[in-house]
C-alpha cells in the first residue's frame, strides 16, 4: 500500500527551515494518535501528515518512508511504503 502525500509534500517543500530528505525503513513500534507521529524500531520518531487516515498502519509492520528532516529536527513524513 502507497500512501500519498503530494501536496503535502510540495507545500513542505515550499516552506522555509527545511535542512535535508532522507528514507528509512524498519518496523513500526508505537503510533501516537495525539501528536500524529510513529517511532520506529530504531527509536527514531517520525511525524505524520496532519489529515492522515491512521486506520492502514499499525504496530509491528515493516515500512520505507522518505521524510524531511526540518531545522529543528523535526523528521517529518513525506511518503510511505507497507512492503508485502
Amino acid at each position: 500500500m502507497r500512501i500519498a502525500a503530494a501536496a503535502f509534500s510540495l507545500a513542505l517543500l515550499l516552506s522555509p527551515g527545511l535542512a535535508l530528505a532522507a528514507d528509512a525503513e524498519g518496523t513500526i513500534t508505537k503510533i501516537d494518535e495525539e501528536t500524529m507521529s510513529i517511532t520506529l524500531s530504531d527509536g527514531v520518531t517520525y511525524k505524520l501528515p496532519q489529515d492522515m487516515n491512521l486506520s492502514g498502519i499499525s504496530t509491528d509492520v515493516n515500512v520505507v518512508i522518505a521524510y524531511l528532516e526540518k531545522e529543528n529536527g523535526e523528521k517529518q513524513i513525506t511518503d510511505m511504503f507497507l512492503p508485502e
